[in-house]
Formats: structure tokens, C-alpha cells, sequence
């Protein structure tokens, strides 16, 4: 189990009405771990600022942080805040601001962290990669944390009527996605969220407005869920998205792009088979719905590995442990020490080995 904290942290997070309410989860996590979390969201807030169209996220922090009085400000992504405003709202409060990047790390948004990283304690990222190139570069501690999955939420769901299909897909239409699920329509391909109506794959939508609990159930209703990670051509191998192990703890079988930060967290063929350009996508759907016994083993092996060390609780009290591990003195950043993996799930030594040839499972 998780650590528990006594710690007050300020979450401050885009809680919009296309966020899936996924800062709600972040918060739940928090709290599950004996946090007193409170949520600041980016949207503008009421009243005048927000008819006219004004920003307000400074002055709503400025107030958060005077009535919580928290430990910890938690930036879920790298928001809209220029580093003079954090400059100004430290001013006024002790607390640690802490950012935690996730999704894909593209080159302008590594430039972006380059830029504001220098106002916070400490920097999380989802990629590996990104890591190493913004660790070296003048910034606060920056390690390396994936998103994660929430079990009460993403778990195996009764599916019925249009939430039915082969093969699914959830997320919004871009051309690199429609690239990708276009070699699947000859095998029962459902598409959900904004866009796809606006695509030569129209008549394979199944709904644009797709909530967190439908979202589940969706992929709950397919025999093979498509994992599409990153959408930038010189990221192509890098980091880890949510979906990974959200799909994981749903339980469904996971066709997923191959990346080096996968091996970290499961382990090729036996808990998560990956593809490799489009051509190795549709092999890799075509053998799992040939072999859905075979399939179905892999995803159960991989949402007991989610269950038991990729959930939201489980990142969120090694960044707790993180931060909260050095009291620094006043005008000093902390010095984070992150426990080292166990050797044996070492995502270094597995990506030093040859891997496995790929489908073997199936033949």
C-alpha cells in the first residue's frame, strides 16, 4: 500500500468540460492518501473577468493560498503561468510549487519547461527522454513520473448496445491517428471523440461528447482497445501516455505503439503487445481477434501489474515523497531522492536486452 501524508497540497488543474474531470481523480488520490487537497481550476471563475473575457487564475490562486495556507502547489501540465506571477504568489506563502508535465513531450513544450521550470521546487515529466534533457539544463530536480490509473474508475464494465465493437478507439481525430485506425475498418473499428465526423472515417463514429464513465465503457465493450500514443514524428519511442494504464486497469486487451519507456512499467508479449507503425498495427489487431483467449491472458497479467503499481495513489506518494523527503532552508530548493526501482523491474536493464520477437504469443 501507499504511504500516507499529512501534508495540505493545492492542486491547480485544467477542469474543464473536455478534461474527462480528470483532476477530480488526481484530487480523490490525494485525499485517499490522508491529503487535504483543494482544487484550483484553470478556467476563468465568475463574474466580470470571466464575461469579458480576463484571466483570472492569479488572483484565484492568490486566494487559494491564503485560505488553505497549503504545503504544496500542485501545476498538473505546464498551465498559463508566466514565472513572474509565481514569483509574486511565492511571496506570499511557504508553500512548494511542483510541476508535473504529462502526455507527450514535445520539443516546443520541452522549450516551454525550459523557460518556466526555473520558478518551481520541482519538476515531474512523463518521458524519460525529457528527463534527461531538461535535468541538464539549469532547472530544479526533474524526475521522471508517468500518469497513472484510478482502479474505482477504470476497471471492466458491463458494455452493451453501441458501446459494443471489435475495435476501439477514444480520443480526439488528428491526421496522425486517422492515419493508423484507417487500416482497421475492415475489422469492426468504433471511433469516439471530437473530429472523427470531420474525417473520411465519419461513418465509423460512434459519438463526439464522450464523459470519463463513457469512455470506460467503450473500451470495457471492445475485444482489442488501440493505444495511439504521441503525435509528433521526432518523439517517435518516447514516454508513456495515460491511456496505457488506463486501458490496462479497464482490463482490455491493449494494442499499443511501442515506446522505451514501455519495458519500465510491462513487460513486452506477457503484459502488453505493442505495434510499430501502421502496417504492424493491423497484424497485431487481425492476430489478437483471431486469438482472443490468448489476448484476453495478456490483459489480465497487465491490470494486475496496473493494480499494483500504476495507480494515481501510487505516483502521487512517490512525487509526496519526493518533495516532502528535505526541509530546505529558506531561500534553498529541496534535494529530492528518489528510491531506485527494484532491480529486477529495471526499465534500463530491459531495454538493454534484445527484445522478444514480436507476436510470438500467437503462433
Amino acid at each position: 500500500m501507499p504511504a500516507r501524508f499529512d501534508a495540505r497540497v493545492l492542486l491547480v488543474a485544467a477542469a474543464g468540460s473536455e478534461s474527462f474531470t480528470y483532476p477530480q481523480l488526481y484530487r480523490r488520490a490525494l485525499e485517499r492518501l490522508g491529503c487535504q487537497a483543494d482544487l484550483v481550476d484553470l478556467d476563468y471563475g465568475r463574474g466580470w473577468g470571466r464575461l469579458l473575457g480576463i484571466p483570472t487564475l492569479a488572483p484565484r490562486l492568490r486566494r487559494a493560498l491564503a485560505r488553505h495556507d497549503p504545503s504544496i502547489v500542485l501545476v498538473l501540465d505546464d498551465l498559463p503561468l508566466e514565472p513572474e506571477v509565481i514569483a509574486a504568489l511565492r511571496r506570499v506563502s511557504p508553500a512548494r510549487w511542483v510541476l508535473w508535465a504529462t502526455g507527450e513531450m514535445s520539443l516546443a513544450r520541452c522549450a516551454g519547461l525550459q523557460a518556466s521550470g526555473t520558478s518551481y521546487d520541482a519538476v515531474f515529466v512523463g518521458s524519460s527522454a525529457a528527463r534527461d534533457s531538461l535535468a541538464s539544463n539549469g532547472l530544479p530536480p526533474v524526475v521522471y513520473l508517468p500518469d497513472g490509473c484510478d482502479p474505482s474508475v477504470h476497471r471492466p464494465m458491463r458494455s452493451r448496445d453501441q458501446f459494443r465493437a471489435n475495435v476501439v478507439f477514444a480520443g480526439r481525430a488528428t491526421p496522425h491517428r486517422e492515419r493508423f485506425v484507417s487500416t482497421l475498418v475492415g475489422f469492426g473499428l468504433a471511433l469516439w471523440g471530437p473530429g472523427w465526423r470531420r474525417t473520411a472515417l465519419r461513418d465509423y463514429c460512434r459519438g463526439e461528447r464522450l464523459g470519463l464513465v463513457d469512455y470506460v465503457r467503450a473500451y470495457s465493450g471492445a475485444f482489442v482497445g488501440v493505444n495511439i500514443h504521441r503525435e509528433d514524428p521526432t518523439l517517435a519511442g518516447e514516454g508513456c501516455n495515460r491511456r496505457l494504464f488506463e486501458l490496462a486497469a479497464i482490463g482490455v486487451p491493449q494494442a499499443v505503439d511501442e515506446s522505451a519507456d514501455l519495458r519500465r512499467h510491462f513487460t513486452p508479449e506477457t503484459e502488453v503487445l505493442f505495434y510499430r507503425g501502421e502496417r504492424e498495427l493491423k497484424e497485431l489487431v487481425r492476430m489478437m481477434l483471431e486469438s482472443p483467449k490468448d489476448a484476453a491472458a495478456v490483459a489480465e497479467v497487465a491490470r494486475r501489474r496496473a493494480l499494483g503499481e500504476h495507480t494515481l495513489m501510487h505516483r502521487l506518494s512517490t512525487l509526496l515523497q519526493s518533495v516532502l523527503v528535505a526541509r530546505p532552508a529558506a531561500g534553498k530548493r529541496p534535494v529530492l531522492e528518489v528510491r531506485s526501482p527494484d532491480p529486477a523491474r529495471s526499465g534500463d536493464e530491459e531495454s538493454a536486452q534484445p527484445p522478444r520477437p514480436l507476436y510470438s504469443l500467437f503462433r
